[in-house]
């Protein structure tokens, strides 16, 4: 069974002891490649120096909604300089995020709009992070989705007419451990929804899938978001997985 995590932070500092061990176990589960969504100036070195040490590793570059301060414009020309410095998988993790804070709300769409800018000069995918805004996201995004955009709605948690929105769109879901979740209110969504817009995801090291949640998520962690969606879907887990995997393939370009 081969399988694509399209969202891991394994750079971050909660795998610096074993990552090599956490990369192991994970392909001995059939996951391939990781996607490494980037924060902003911070981890960038951190993250580029795991894709150098592990060719299944492939970095995003852009800003964070959660990072997106005062300084945000100089941010934003570090990430149109890395653009333009060398090849990544995708513009992102970019989007809106209200959860905690909204001083910086105006700030958060003008950083959205210009990295989608970036990525559709450049014919780049874009990953989106969007938390107690995913109308808000859905709404930016259109008039770019409008101009041939594509890409990921990140840990998707929405409810099915937000997720046929974003189908619409020619946007893909990314599902991850909050599937596994009693009261998450995704069975209803996946269960509508086809498989085709769908790609998989941790998130490590957060969200992690039950049985395991509470503790660091990781990819290897993928095979519980796989049988919960082939549950779901009255499916075997090799269809979901190889179906899964082709779209990744298809919205990354390898």
């Amino acid at each position: 069974m081969k399988i694509i995590d399209t969202h891991c932070h394994l750079y971050l500092d909660e795998f610096k002891n074993d990552v090599e061990a956490v990369i192991e176990r994970a392909k001995q589960k059939g996951v391939e490649k990781f996607y490494l969504p980037a924060i902003d100036n911070e981890v960038t070195s951190a993250m580029l120096a795991l894709e150098k040490k592990f060719p299944e590793c492939f970095a995003m570059i852009g800003l964070h909604p959660c990072s997106v301060k005062e300084n945000f414009k100089d941010e934003l020309k570090l990430v149109q300089q890395w653009l333009n410095a060398r090849a990544f998988a995708a513009v992102g993790e970019i989007g809106l995020d209200f959860y905690w804070d909204t001083t910086f709300a105006s700030q958060q769409y003008e950083a959205f709009k210009i990295q989608m800018e970036y990525a559709l000069e450049r014919n780049m995918p874009i990953v989106i992070h969007t938390r107690n805004a995913t109308n808000e996201a859905i709404e930016t995004v259109q008039p770019f989705a409008a101009k041939s955009l594509r890409g990921i709605f990140h840990c998707f948690s929405g409810d099915f007419e937000q997720a046929q929105k974003i189908v619409e769109m020619n946007f893909l879901l990314g599902i991850g451990g909050v599937v596994t979740y009693k009261n998450s209110g995704l069975q209803p969504v996946i269960e509508k929804i086809d498989l085709s817009n769908i790609v998989l995801e941790t998130d490590a090291p957060y969200l992690t899938p039950a049985p395991y949640r509470g503790k660091r998520n990781e990819s290897s962690y993928l095979e519980f978001v796989v049988m919960k969606i082939a549950e779901i879907k009255k499916v075997s887990p090799e269809e979901v997985a190889n179906i899964t995997t082709i779209n990744a393939e298809k919205i990354f370009g390898s």
